[in-house]
């Protein structure tokens, strides 16, 4: 008896009304909750945006020039490193930050993908001495460490790369054309640990310029 009963206020117009009624103000509830979450979230990140001015977090590629030089290729660049405000946070609480850029000298072909010739990867690591309040670039590659008092010196010092050697001219066929692209990224995998799952997902650790193609010269 207490099931029929049960059943027969189930199939009640008048409850279901109500139950209809009482599941459309939840769901006002909880969009209008979420809208004033979404503004709360947007205001903060535009008040927080204004610290950066136009600049916005990103690494770029500004220019790219070689010549030869005693049969060797020499590569000179112009990038633009620009951290998020994360990024930075990070470096000054003892996070080191390793920033790679990878070259390579590709040949084109029409039948296939394009074949690489040659790859070289320079790395330097940016890290903050806390007692010292200096920032230092260290050159992996060759061994080279170089101290700043701000942060904007030591970022305007790996914003130039001059005269590296990156090929032997010896190695390529000169019946072929050939072309050196070039990138820049922050190493997410360098990080600690328990960083990386976000930095995985975080357009503010997703720092990289993407390739730059230009035509080697013969």
């Amino acid at each position: 008896m207490a099931f029929t009963i049960a059943y027969s206020k189930k199939n009640n117009p008048a409850h279901q009304a109500s139950c209809f009624i009482t599941m459309l103000r939840l769901i006002i509830m909880v969009v209008f909750f979420f809208l004033g979450t979404t503004n709360t979230l947007y205001a903060e990140n535009k008040q927080n945006k204004t610290t950066y001015t136009a600049n916005e977090p990103g690494f770029s590629i500004q220019s790219l020039e070689t010549l030869m030089q005693d049969r060797v290729y020499l590569l000179t660049a112009n990038l633009n490193y620009h951290f998020s405000s994360e990024a930075i946070e990070a470096l000054e609480h003892g996070v080191p930050l390793l920033i790679l850029v990878d070259i390579e000298i590709r040949s084109p072909r029409w039948w296939w993908s394009d074949t690489t010739i040659a790859e070289l990867e320079q790395g330097y690591l940016l890290l903050y001495h806390a007692l010292s309040e200096s920032y230092v670039v260290h050159n992996l590659n060759s061994g080279t460490q170089n101290n700043f008092i701000r942060l904007a010196q030591a970022l305007s010092f790996l914003s130039t790369i001059k005269n590296l050697p990156i090929l032997d001219a010896n190695l390529l066929d000169p019946k072929k054309e050939y072309y050196l692209r070039v990138r820049t990224h922050l190493d997410i995998e360098s990080l600690p640990a328990p960083m990386r799952p976000l930095a995985y997902i975080s357009s503010d650790w997703q720092l990289s310029s993407g390739w730059y193609e230009w035509p080697l010269q013969k």
